[in-house]
């Protein structure tokens, strides 16, 4: 049955005096309004009025509407949009996990206490790193956290450090933690391979040169605190000189930050510790399970060298011949970074998800995020242009330099996925990639949805090139169709206003 084209807002099925249910007359006094005057609206009614039916019916066609990793492929790069297994669902809502009081003393709660120990060796081994915390509650919480360790570490030293390196293959999020953390950020360029650049590089088109790592460590020297790096970095590729980077680093007594966003291109494969990383943060909501979108839930633990440990947020859970306990006299720590113990409820999907795979189907899950992503790369290689020739591990990102000859760009392409039945990718981002289509399509997926998603991008790049306004046109098949993205993002219509008696 096709749905209804067209939804209205729920404020505009109200009608005056009709009720979703009947509630019983007040056998008390109507109490007194006592809001203050600037709080309340002037000429806005609070609710719409509408009857049960309206309600749900309302609700129930717009999730139909509504795009989800349960739905099929959701090729989001970078973000790591994944099945949930349900089994992390089932044990995250055990009456256990679910309804102990976060501030319960630790004697009470052991079982909590035993999987938060558990689940800190478990990131240890994983990472190679030599201690954790679960603080964080989202990625760049965790970069925050980490950062500030580095702070820390330096201040304890005596020494005032200002500089955070910031490759330009970086996630976004690295230059704003740095700056919120207090340092001045430089940027590290990427050279032809798309990884760091040791020599200087000179852009051709605008004849600017940009200082490489080994100028920017002889200029700054003891002013840089460490270089935030994302590894794989931000278009898919590995960072094949992290060694040699750690021990430039390291000669100059700065740290070495590990974005581990991309961990699930490393999880039981490769363990960023054994090639020199001193801190990284872990997003449990990415690698380890729960597909992150719509703001959460996130957690971001924090896993670092054995230098860092004494800095770490407090209290940390110590395992004792009595048991397990939450270790609060740690003077060179750095605080508390969130109540409690972060997300508890994604600590448990996280452990669950370790658990039921074990250390072999941790490998196994890389390998197949590895293999999916170079599986679509080498389908669609040639018809999409790849600007980096480099291998790619757990993603790859193509641009529109072949469909753009022919009027078609990224976002056209990107509405023509939504008329062929998927969620596109994330578009325009690496912003060192004109034009970036970025295509992740996890474990999760199997070879004949793989296939389904390739032949959808190939039948929009021949239609690119035979008939340009079929693809410019899209999405035609959606509830909704081309929508002024510009004006939605400069001059965003968050609250609708009842229209006048003259409209």
């Amino acid at each position: 049955m096709a749905l209804i084209p067209k939804e209205s807002i729920i404020f505009e099925r109200s009608v005056p005096g009709k009720v979703g249910m009947d509630m019983p007359a007040l056998d008390v006094p109507i109490a007194s309004d006592t809001r203050p005057s600037h709080l309340k609206r002037l000429s806005f009614s609070a609710m719409p009025e509408v009857s049960e039916v309206d309600v749900i019916r309302h609700f129930t066609r717009l999730s139909r509407w509504n795009f989800g990793v349960d739905d099929g492929l959701y090729p989001l790069g970078s973000c790591t949009m994944k099945h949930n297994p349900r089994i992390n669902e089932k044990v995250a809502s055990l009456p256990g996990f679910a309804q102990s009081h976060p501030l319960a003393p630790a004697k009470h709660v052991q079982g909590n206490m035993v999987l938060m120990w558990t689940l800190q060796e478990w990131l240890k081994e994983i990472t190679g790193l030599a201690a954790v915390t679960l603080h964080p509650a989202a990625g760049a919480h965790g970069e925050l956290t980490g950062v500030m360790l580095i702070r820390a570490y330096h201040i304890s030293k005596g020494s005032k450090r200002s500089i955070m390196l910031i490759p330009d293959s970086a996630h976004g999020t690295n230059p704003a933690t740095a700056a919120m953390a207090g340092y001045t950020c430089v940027e590290v360029p990427s050279q032809a391979d798309g990884t760091i650049s040791f020599d200087d590089v000179t852009d051709a088109s605008s004849g600017k040169t940009k200082k490489g790592l080994l100028s920017l460590l002889k200029e700054h020297g003891s002013e840089v605190a460490g270089i935030m790096i994302t590894n794989p970095n931000t278009v898919g590729i590995f960072e094949y000189r992290i060694g040699e980077i750690a021990k430039l680093l390291h000669d100059i007594d700065a740290l070495l930050y590990m974005d581990g966003a991309n961990m699930n291109a490393l999880m039981g494969v490769a363990r960023p510790g054994d090639f020199g990383i001193d801190v990284m943060h872990l997003n449990l909501h990415k690698t380890f399970g729960t597909p992150h979108g719509g703001g959460g839930p996130g957690s971001g633990p924090v896993a670092c060298s054995i230098a860092l440990e004494p800095f770490l947020p407090r209290p940390v859970v110590v395992k004792t011949s009595g048991g397990y306990e939450l270790e609060w006299n740690r003077p060179q720590s750095i605080g508390k970074m969130h109540s409690y113990f972060g997300n508890f409820a994604m600590e448990v999907r996280a452990l669950a998800f370790c658990l039921s795979h074990g250390s072999d189907g941790l490998r196994k899950a890389t390998m197949r995020a590895i293999i999916n992503a170079n599986y679509i790369r080498k389908q669609l290689e040639g018809t999409y242009h790849l600007q980096y020739s480099t291998p790619t591990l757990h993603e790859v990102v193509f641009d529109d330099t072949h469909q753009s000859k022919h009027g078609v760009n990224t976002l056209d392409i990107a509405k023509g996925l939504i008329d062929r039945g998927f969620h596109p990718p994330t578009i325009y981002f690496p912003l060192v990639i004109h034009g970036a289509l970025m295509i992740e399509p996890t474990e999760s997926e199997s070879k004949a949805e793989l296939d389904a998603f390739i032949e959808a991008m190939l039948d929009i790049a021949k239609g690119a090139e035979n008939n340009p306004d079929s693809i410019k046109q899209c999405p035609v098949k959606a509830p909704v169709c081309r929508l002024d993205e510009t004006t939605a993002a400069r001059k965003p219509v968050l609250r609708w206003k009842a229209p006048s008696a003259n409209s």
